[in-house]
C-alpha cells in the first residue's frame, strides 16, 4: 500500500471482476448497437480502457476533457469542457464513462450538452458512485461501486495529477492535501 494512503478500498481483483460484470451488462444491452463510449478525461482513461476491453461487441470510443477540481479535493463548481465527440452523436447510442460521479456538476453539464444533440440513448456508467455527495440532478445509469464520502485515489483517479498509476484504489490520507 502506498505511504500516502489510509487503506486501500478496491484491490486490483476487486475491481477487475466489477469491471468484467460492467462489461456483461453493457453487453446485453448495446451488443448490436455500436454504442460510442465516451471517456472524461483525465481520470476515466484506466477504468475506460479496461471496460471497453470487457465488452465484446462492435462500439467506438471517444473522448472529452473536463475539470471543476484543478489541485483542489473539491469541485469549484466551474466545470470546463473541452473536446467534441469526435463524430456526429445524433442517433447513435452513447454511453459516458466517468471516473467518479460525485456532486455531478461536471456530468449534469455534460449530460446537457450531449443532449441536446440528439443521441437515440445516452446514458452514464460511472466507476464509483459518492452519491451522498451528489448537488446535480443526475445518477449513473451503470455503477461500479457505491462509495462513502473520502477522497479516492487510484486507478486513474488523481490528487494534484498524483496517484493515477496506483492498480488499486484508496483512501488518501487527509495530511496529504491540507
Amino acid at each position: 500500500m502506498h505511504r500516502d494512503l489510509l487503506n486501500i478500498s478496491y484491490s486490483e481483483e476487486t475491481i477487475s471482476a466489477c469491471v468484467r460484470g460492467l462489461g456483461q451488462r453493457l453487453a446485453a444491452e448495446y451488443a448490436d448497437k455500436n454504442p460510442i463510449f465516451l471517456g472524461i478525461l483525465k481520470g476515466s482513461f484506466v477504468f475506460m480502457s479496461d471496460l471497453i476491453r470487457a465488452c465484446d461487441f462492435p462500439l467506438e470510443v471517444r473522448f472529452l476533457t473536463a475539470s471543476s477540481y484543478g489541485s483542489s479535493t473539491v469541485t469549484s463548481g466551474n466545470v470546463s469542457v473541452s473536446g467534441a465527440p469526435g463524430t456526429e452523436i445524433a442517433g447513435r447510442h452513447v454511453i459516458i464513462v466517468e471516473d467518479i460521479l460525485d456532486t455531478g456538476t461536471t456530468l449534469a453539464k455534460i449530460r446537457d450538452m450531449l443532449s441536446a444533440q440528439n443521441p437515440a440513448s445516452l446514458k452514464i456508467c460511472a466507476f464509483l458512485d459518492k452519491a451522498e455527495c451528489r448537488r446535480a440532478d443526475i445518477s449513473a445509469d451503470y455503477v461500479g461501486f457505491t462509495c462513502p464520502a473520502a477522497f479516492f485515489v487510484g486507478y486513474g483517479l488523481d490528487y494534484a495529477e498524483r496517484y493515477r498509476n496506483l492498480p488499486y484504489v484508496g483512501v488518501l490520507k487527509p495530511e496529504v492535501y491540507e
